[in-house]
C-alpha cells in the first residue's frame, strides 16, 4: 500500500484551520474534512452512476454517484474533477459544473458525520470508459433515470448515504 491519504482540516465556517488528518484517524471535535459528491447528468436527464468494486471495504458492489475526501492543497473543485477521473475516467469541464447542495457535519441514518458534503452538478454529454480510470474502485457504471436509480435505491442496492438526491430539487429536475 503507498502513502496514507492526507486531508486538510475545517472548522464549522469552512475555514482552513492548518491542520492535517491521516485518512482512517477519528477527527478530532470540532473539526472537519471536505468530501464531494459529484453527479453528472447528461442532455437527455440521465445520471451517470457506478457500481463500487466488490473489494471496497464499504458498500461493495453497491451503486453511487463519484465521490470521496478532498485530498490536502485541493478544494472542492479541484478534489471533484480528480475523483471522477479516478473512478470513473472522465475529464470535466469545470465550467460544466456547479455546487448544488452543501451540507457541514451531516447526520445520516442517526450516524454523526464529521464532513462538510459539497454536491456538485455537472453537465456531460459522450463516452465513458472505466478503462481511462485511474483507480479500480468502479466495476461498471451506467446511465439511469431518477426512477430508475430509486428503484436501486429502494431495493438496497444503492448507497443509502445519498438518499438527498431524491430530495434535492436541482438534481431531480429535467
Amino acid at each position: 500500500m503507498g502513502s496514507k491519504e492526507i486531508w486538510d482540516l475545517y472548522n464549522e465556517k469552512r475555514e482552513l484551520t492548518g491542520r492535517d488528518q491521516i485518512r482512517g484517524e477519528d477527527i478530532p471535535q470540532g473539526y472537519y474534512h471536505l468530501v464531494v459528491h459529484v453527479w453528472i447528468r447528461n442532455s437527455n436527464g440521465k445520471f451517470l452512476i457506478s457500481q463500487r468494486s466488490a473489494d471496497r471495504p464499504m458498500h461493495p458492489l453497491k451503486w453511487e454517484c463519484v465521490g470521496g475526501s478532498v485530498l490536502k492543497g485541493e478544494d472542492s473543485l479541484v478534489g471533484a474533477l480528480r475523483e471522477t477521473k479516478e473512478e470513473v475516467g472522465l475529464s470535466l469541464e469545470p465550467k460544466d459544473g456547479k455546487i448544488v447542495r452543501s451540507t457541514i457535519g451531516r447526520v445520516v441514518n442517526g450516524t454523526k458525520f464529521s464532513d462538510i458534503v459539497d454536491v456538485w452538478l455537472f453537465t456531460y454529454d459522450g463516452p465513458v470508459s472505466l478503462e481511462a480510470a485511474t483507480t479500480n474502485e468502479v466495476a461498471q457504471s451506467a446511465w439511469l433515470d431518477k426512477e430508475q436509480i430509486k428503484e436501486l435505491f429502494d431495493k438496497g442496492d444503492f448507497v443509502d448515504t445519498l438518499g438527498y438526491f431524491f430530495e434535492e430539487k436541482q438534481l431531480g429536475g429535467k
